[in-house]
């Protein structure tokens, strides 16, 4: 059938956008999905449309910025199929302000479904796979995480969302570092596509309009799904703590921070002694990428 016979995978946010590319994609690469999303209708129409395909997938409705909830989803892994080895963190929502403007509310809601929403399933799936390989039993499992170019680079009026999405970046290296001995790789990916939440914008929704000349769907989210189902299937196993990011027909691989030669004096620097240090560190800066926006 496909690279993800025998799989079992827990997609959330899978309702709609690129969760529900995603779970098409990897049920048609023979993976057994659990389509999460709160929204139990626009979940049974993405299982009803795996299904005809001749796919196995079901609802699952757990909330995952509760913890409690969230281990209902690996539960029903388990009993549907019969284990499970990957956990896609897709789900996601925008409450996009500048910062002058940011609420406490507008903060607290990304950082729940996008933080919060990245550990608590995972923690759960954690929790199954280190404990199989206690038994001796053979792990080879798969986190993987959504992140944004936004939280890579940082976006005008997303101080919340670029703040959260660069968090699961960063909790996706330390989970790679952690995880490795009991058989859990874990990666990231930012993707470009078209969703609900980037067409919310006019601009953005012209940009990112369908062709009708029937070329390349540039932005089509099938596109970004092509690379999660790679990291779910077992060809990936020797992949983990890489930010990779999608865009159309391009994959690539975000390079992060890294530490520079810097200057050293050799002993403590006066304060009226640093803007000498900092002349001779931006002279050999190589500049980060433009914050999306400016």
């Amino acid at each position: 059938m496909g690279i993800l016979d025998n799989r079992v995978v827990i997609i959330t946010g899978a309702g709609g956008g690129l969760g529900a590319a995603h779970a098409k994609v990897l049920a048609a690469e023979g993976a057994s999905v659990v389509v999460n999303d709160i929204n139990a209708a626009a979940a049974q129409a993405v299982v009803d449309a795996i299904t005809a395909a001749g796919g196995k997938a079901v609802v699952n409705t757990s909330d995952i910025t509760n913890y409690d909830d969230s281990q209902n989803a690996v539960r029903q892994a388990i009993e549907s199929f019969g284990d499970l080895h990957v956990v896609l963190n897709n789900a996601g929502i925008n409450r996009d302000r500048m910062f002058a403007s940011l609420s406490e509310a507008d903060w607290d809601a990304i950082m729940s479904v996008h933080l919060k929403g990245h550990f608590c399933i995972t923690s759960h799936a954690v929790h199954y796979w280190r404990a199989k390989s206690k038994e001796g039993k053979a792990v080879d499992a798969r986190i993987i995480n959504t992140t944004s170019g936004a939280g890579l680079q940082g976006s005008i009026g997303q101080s919340n969302y670029a703040a959260a999405k660069g968090g699961i970046a960063a909790l996706t290296l330390n989970q790679a570092a952690e995880l490795a001995r009991y058989g859990i790789t874990a990666n990231a990916v930012a993707p470009a596509a078209r969703t609900g939440m980037t067409t919310a914008v006019e601009a953005m929704a012209t940009r990112m309009a369908k062709p009708e000349d029937g070329s390349f769907d540039y932005f089509a989210p099938e596109n970004v799904s092509s690379l999660m189902a790679w990291l779910a299937s077992a060809e990936s196993t020797d992949i983990s703590g890489r930010i990779f990011e999608s865009e159309g027909g391009k994959i690539s691989i975000a390079d992060g921070w890294r530490t520079t030669e810097g200057v050293d004096k050799g002993a403590r620097w006066e304060p009226a002694q640093v803007g000498e240090a900092m002349k001779a560190l931006l002279a050999k800066e190589v500049p980060a990428q433009n914050v999306y926006g400016t």
